[in-house]
């Protein structure tokens, strides 16, 4: 089972930038298919970025030009890099893994990952 922590997370002000990271120990992580998620108080879960085995990087438009998502295989790590950060950005960021066996494919649903880090929050300030 891979196991996943995430760090980096804080409070910062409108427009300002902070890089989550999620090392992972356990499993192969050249094969693992990565996540990041986040949660608002009173909102579902939703998805903000992924990356493939490969390295390829995917984002919902919510997101789209402002965070970046990257991986390390030599470390384990993923980061997540998040710029001109916004009050709506504010929650809990949640890494999650999967192992794949097609290095192209990414995955943007919570149901397809069976691995999650502990979180991490993120608080904006207008």
């Amino acid at each position: 089972q891979v196991q996943l922590v995430e760090s980096g997370g804080g409070l910062v002000q409108a427009g300002a930038s902070l890089r989550l990271s999620c090392a992972a120990s356990g499993g192969t992580f050249s094969r693992l298919a990565m996540g990041w998620f986040r949660q608002a108080p009173g909102k579902e879960r939703e998805f903000v970025a992924a990356i493939t085995s490969g390295g390829s990087p995917y984002y919902p438009d919510s997101v789209k030009g402002r965070f970046a998502i990257s991986r390390d295989n030599a470390k384990k790590t993923v980061y997540l890099q998040m710029n001109s950060l916004k009050p709506e950005d504010t929650a809990v960021y949640y890494c999650a893994a999967r192992t794949t066996y097609y290095n192209s494919n990414y995955y943007s649903q919570e149901n397809q990952y069976n691995s999650w880090g502990q979180g991490t929050q993120v608080t904006v300030s207008s």
